[in-house]
């Protein structure tokens, strides 16, 4: 990666954006092993950082099911032909004729050139229902079937699982469901909240029930990290190796995630890891649906936050005031452009490429 994410003359968090003449991904700190600052109690925060690795429903009800169709109201726009779709399943703030809530199916192509939407009466929410109504709308002329399916409600898993699952398509829980989290919020302040059987009583939060950080397996394991930063243009630039299958890794459009009015100049922080493995470590995270890396002043770590809720002891820092406050600073620096931060994965600090970068987004969770 040709860009530096922190200048050595001055703190990586002021936002002032010098960058010397030779620009790489690198720390810009003499590196030091981990055990050798904590053997000679050096533990400031520019030492570099030993990879500390530590990275780790609802059941289907038994209704009866009608050979008719399940859904009423079916609204579509375009036809479903990507690879990739985002599904959400679950009751809305609307009260139908009975009183009852309305459920939903919604679905989306990342890019939103396909759209879905219909309502199920509460009494029809089971997976078979929920497969009928997949098998429907995947038997228009013209549909091709995706090879996975990103959802994000947790409590949902059974259901969702078990009906892509018998369609062939792969369930993947995740928190990288950016267009749908943004097309749902839409729905609910220009539809939903319009709607005579709305009610605000019948909302259903959404709570992300996370887990405690679990050990990182051994094939996730790097051996130094370090705090960086990136312009957004830089960043950007390397997330088009992303896109075209170059190196591993994972991006999203920013107009998806509410960050489009970024100027390309804003610093993105990141972490970086190095490893001499990087590329099959690169490999292996791809198996994971990255969410968020978060630093954890109370643990001394970073927590990386995969799928729906899982939590991962990520890289480790020996405890002090000034380390302490670099991780604040990051987190801090974190919320100046939007939640957007990154993982990048390289050889070392010199290396001229990396081999796997992820462009992660910390979000609150959609409100119903």
């Amino acid at each position: 990666m040709n860009c530096l994410l922190q200048d050595p003359k001055c703190c990586c968090y002021t936002g002032c954006g010098r960058l010397p003449p030779r620009e790489r991904l690198a720390t810009s700190v003499h590196r030091q092993p981990f055990t050798a600052a904590r053997q000679s109690g050096q533990s400031s925060s520019r030492n570099t950082r030993r990879l500390c690795c530590r990275v780790t429903s609802t059941s289907d009800p038994s209704t009866s099911v009608s050979t008719s169709s399940p859904t009423y109201s079916p609204h579509q726009k375009g036809l479903p032909q990507s690879q990739v779709w985002e599904l959400d399943f679950c009751s809305r703030p609307l009260l139908d004729e009975r009183g009852k809530k309305r459920w939903e199916l919604l679905i989306c192509s990342p890019d939103r050139k396909f759209e879905y939407s219909a309502y199920f009466p509460n009494n029809k929410i089971n997976s078979t229902q929920l497969k009928a109504a997949l098998l429907e709308l995947l038997q228009q002329a013209g549909a091709e079937k995706p090879r996975q399916c990103r959802f994000f409600r947790g409590q949902m898993q059974t259901i969702i699982s078990r009906s892509l699952t018998d369609l062939d398509i792969a369930p993947v829980p995740s928190r990288r469901c950016f267009t749908l989290i943004s097309w749902l919020q839409e729905r609910l302040e220009n539809l939903y909240m319009k709607d005579p059987g709305y009610s605000d009583k019948a909302a259903s939060l959404f709570m992300l029930d996370l887990q405690s950080p679990q050990e990182l397996p051994d094939n996730l394991r790097g051996e130094q990290w370090n705090f960086v930063q990136l312009p957004l243009s830089a960043l950007l630039e390397e997330l088009s190796q992303v896109k075209q299958r170059e190196v591993f890794g994972d991006t999203f459009d920013l107009s998806t995630a509410d960050a489009a009015d970024l100027p390309l100049d804003a610093l993105i922080p990141g972490v970086a890891v190095f490893s001499k493995r990087a590329v099959p470590l690169a490999a292996w995270t791809s198996g994971f649906e990255l969410a968020s890396l978060v630093a954890d002043t109370d643990r001394a770590c970073v927590i990386l936050e995969t799928g729906v809720n899982q939590r991962w002891r990520y890289g480790s820092y020996r405890r002090n005031p000034e380390t302490n406050a670099e991780a604040r600073q990051w987190e801090d620096a974190k919320k100046t452009v939007k939640g957007l931060h990154f993982l990048a994965l390289q050889k070392d600090e010199e290396a001229e490429q990396c081999a796997g970068v992820w462009l992660l987004q910390d979000r609150e969770p959609p409100s119903i």
